[in-house]
């Protein structure tokens, strides 16, 4: 190795340089237009931080004043007699969280199938399937929030609402990218065998797809559980609820045990989430065949 690397020469590299160029440099026009790009991306970002105030002695004034006064005023926590009215209200976010997820898968399962490509023949069908997701999904969580609010009322059932609408559009489009990612062999071999359109969904697209919609669905009810929290403040219910009416009475040491039991519980559904997400996954990598060559 070290003799056949000793007998290459500076013309022999400087001939290799001739015949392939593009393995040792890329092309001035190339890297003049990386140049570009990354020159243009600096300057956007400058000139974003600097419209904005970040580089502006009042931006770090302002955050000194903060660190200063207002986290200054949240600690120590205060208001452990009402410990069990937090943990309830954290529960109600919570239900609220499960109950708009659950409703939003269920509504988004059947109709993925008609977004997806090789699902659905019907063209029009499919965009239009699409772009009602889209539709669902374009406003925040807040918007919808406040149009259940003045439809329906204050209480958890406006939190519960705007949820499962946002997550059926959420869940319509991580469904339909599932199932048209999924492997056309075990379908075909169904088909091969008799099997009618139903049997096609149960035995070849499902068993595939079914992980990954699972796990979708544990991470975006741990997402949930964070919008949920937030619901409150526009009269949704949840725990948020109360958070807003601490801050809005200068209560800062309360609404500092408030956020506390929120981090809490959101860490917990985070923990618990990641456990049944890999539990999910290695079950469906157990059923997998085992490759022949590993068998051998």
């Amino acid at each position: 190795m070290n003799a056949q690397s000793n007998s290459i020469t500076d013309a022999d590299i400087a001939a290799e340089r001739e015949r392939f160029p593009r393995l040792y440099s890329a092309p001035g026009a190339e890297r003049l237009r990386e140049w570009l790009m990354w020159g243009g991306a600096t300057a956007l970002t400058v000139y974003c931080l600097y419209r904005f105030g970040f580089l502006t002695p009042d931006f770090f004034h302002g955050v000194s004043k903060f660190v200063a006064t207002v986290v200054a005023q949240l600690f120590p926590p205060r208001g452990f007699e009402q410990l069990p009215l937090f943990a309830k209200v954290m529960g109600e976010t919570i239900a609220m969280a499960f109950l708009g997820t659950l409703m939003g898968a269920a509504l988004a399962f059947p109709l993925s199938f008609f977004a997806a490509k090789n699902m659905t023949r019907a063209r029009p069908l499919q965009f239009g399937t699409r772009r009602f997701a889209d539709l669902l999904r374009s406003f925040d969580y807040l918007i919808w929030a406040l149009i259940f609010v003045r439809a329906i009322g204050l209480g958890p059932l406006a939190g519960i609402m705007a949820i499962a609408i946002v997550e059926t559009g959420t869940f319509i489009k991580l469904y339909s990218e599932a199932i048209e990612n999924l492997d056309r062999k075990q379908i075909d071999g169904i088909v091969a065998a008799g099997g009618n359109g139903l049997q096609r969904i149960c035995f070849g697209v499902l068993p595939q797809v079914m992980p990954m919609m699972l796990s979708n669905t544990l991470y975006m009810f741990e997402h949930n559980v964070r919008s949920a929290s937030i619901l409150g403040i526009v009269g949704a219910g949840g725990i948020g609820f109360l958070l807003a009416d601490r801050l809005r009475a200068y209560e800062l040491q309360e609404a500092c045990l408030i956020i506390i039991v929120l981090i809490v519980a959101v860490y917990a559904i985070d923990y618990l989430s990641k456990v049944l997400r890999e539990r999910l996954i290695g079950d469906q990598r157990r059923r997998e065949p085992v490759d022949d060559a590993v068998q051998v």
